[in-house]
């Protein structure tokens, strides 16, 4: 007797909302959604790769980030997210992600406040926040939508709600857009 061999495609669990980080045009044709961890090396790589994929495809493609933080792995990856947040209650969640990736190797307390002072933002204020974990509901609840959504690992990425299962270099980033977008 055979078993007919079921295939399943991983979706996205939690819908894409005001409350999320995105960049590129809301109306865009293909979203994509990023689970992924400030301090993991290889969602460090996929950030460049991203950042290219929203120049060349500026109105066609919308990146969504939500926080990932493996903290048994990545020591300094939940209060990252926290300067995050803190600099997104702030208007500057973009600026401070840039920064974040750009100095992966820097996210210690020390190297962390040293950041939010070189984006002009008020250090006392958002190392208070970051702190207390101020923003710790919010991570928690994107760690949980990654979880409903089948993430195990960082970066993962839903192109238009469906799991991307290929590369993450910038040629497979380009070809899933663009099947996407004329999907």
């Amino acid at each position: 007797m055979t078993t007919p061999l079921q295939v399943t495609t991983a979706r996205l669990g939690v819908p894409v909302t005001d409350l999320d980080h995105s960049l590129g045009p809301v109306d865009a044709p293909v979203t994509i959604v990023e689970y992924a961890d400030f301090q993991c090396r290889f969602c460090g790589a996929a950030h460049t790769n991203l950042a290219e994929v929203l120049r060349q495809r500026a109105e066609t493609v919308r990146l969504v980030y939500r926080h990932f933080p493996i903290a048994n792995v990545h020591p300094y990856a939940e209060s990252a997210a926290e300067a995050a947040e803190a600099a997104g209650r702030r208007g500057r969640f973009w600026e401070m992600h840039d920064w974040l990736y750009d100095h992966q190797d820097q996210l210690d307390p020390v190297h962390l406040s040293l950041g939010v002072e070189q984006l002009g933002l008020p250090a006392e204020e958002v190392n208070a926040e970051v702190g207390r974990m101020a923003n710790a509901d919010r991570i928690r609840r994107d760690f949980v939508g990654g979880i409903r959504s089948g993430v195990t690992g960082t970066p993962t990425l839903f192109v238009n709600d469906v799991r991307h299962d290929g590369g993450h270099d910038l040629a497979d980033l380009l070809a899933a857009v663009d099947t996407a977008a004329n999907a």
